[in-house]
């Protein structure tokens, strides 16, 4: 059964110590505010706004202490389970109205009207005037009032948000840092989906734009041609393996960013462990970075060593 915002039993049920949970997902914050892009902090304001008393608050001790067991996503619904005070961990669902593929699709063409929308979205990021363009489409990306988010707990307190309900609300705003198309996801539309509404979108923006005008045909670039290089006289020289440049390894030196591929596909989704991933993998990169750099240069100078000793033994 759904429950109402504002309920009746609001504070029915006092506050009371949750049974300690293994292996849950533990927030990535450890206090302050929930989220670091705009559009994690955004979710977030919007559960906040709503004013809803001091189960928000223990809706953030359980995010933090690890309470919330898991977490699924599907399309429009959150599924998951929290560990309270009771053995049997409580089930809660939250679900947000989904909009229809004629709807996205309209989306996707006020979007492809401005190329950094484009852009920024196929870069994984979510633009910072986004809710203008759900607005321009007749749309909304976040709930704008409480009955847009239908929500349920199987735990007895009858408030709605519970406490369980506000963790799971608080760790999909981390989840959302990680990857904002969550929030799509979230309306009834994943991104492998969208991302194609999108390109196709832009194209036809172009094709549009470009009605009327005369093609030109690309002028044809010749690459320029080189002098063969001379060939060798010493036969020994020709088939040996010859001198190593001095310059054939290039600049050996520590990448200007620790673990930037790593930092390119963020966070594991809902981590589990004490310590923040990247903060915990980032020394490792740096230390491995300043090994593989001693290893190098310490073999280019025990080569160039051993070359000036052969050739001085022969002089």
């Amino acid at each position: 059964m759904s429950r109402g915002w504002g309920s009746y039993y609001f504070e029915r049920f006092p506050p009371s110590r949750p049974r300690a949970a293994k292996g849950g997902i533990k927030a990535q914050s450890k206090r302050g505010s929930f989220g670091e892009s705009w559009w994690a902090k955004r979710w977030i304001g919007v559960l906040e706004s709503f004013q809803l008393g001091a189960r928000l608050g223990r809706g953030r001790s359980y995010a933090r202490s690890g309470q919330v067991l898991n977490i699924t996503i599907e399309k429009g619904v959150v599924t998951a389970q929290v560990q309270g005070s009771r053995p049997t961990p409580y089930k809660v669902t939250i679900k947000l109205k989904a909009l229809q593929k004629a709807e996205w699709q309209n989306l996707a063409t006020v979007l492809a009207q401005q190329a950094i929308f484009t852009a920024k979205l196929l870069a994984g990021e979510m633009p910072q005037d986004i809710e203008t363009a759900f607005r321009e489409a007749g749309l909304a990306l976040f709930p704008a009032k409480q009955q847009d988010l239908e929500t349920d707990c199987s735990c007895p307190d009858w408030s709605n948000p519970c406490k369980h309900i506000a963790a799971v609300y608080y760790l999909l705003g981390e989840e959302f840092d990680r990857d904002p198309f969550v929030l799509f996801k979230l309306r009834g539309m994943a991104r492998e989906e969208f991302i194609p509404l999108l390109v196709h979108g832009e194209r036809q923006d172009k094709k549009d734009g470009k009605k009327g005008k005369a093609a030109t045909r690309p002028v044809p670039v010749k690459a320029p041609t080189l002098p063969p290089e001379p060939l060798t006289t010493d036969v020994a020289a020709f088939w040996g393996r010859g001198p190593v440049s001095e310059d054939m390894w290039g600049a050996v030196r520590t990448p200007t960013t620790p673990a930037a591929v790593v930092k390119r596909l963020g966070n594991f989704p809902f981590w589990r462990g004490e310590e923040k991933f990247l903060s915990a993998i980032e020394p490792l990169y740096v230390n491995a970075s300043a090994r593989g750099e001693e290893v190098m240069l310490g073999s280019l100078n025990s080569e160039t060593t051993v070359r000036a000793g052969k050739e001085g033994g022969t002089r």
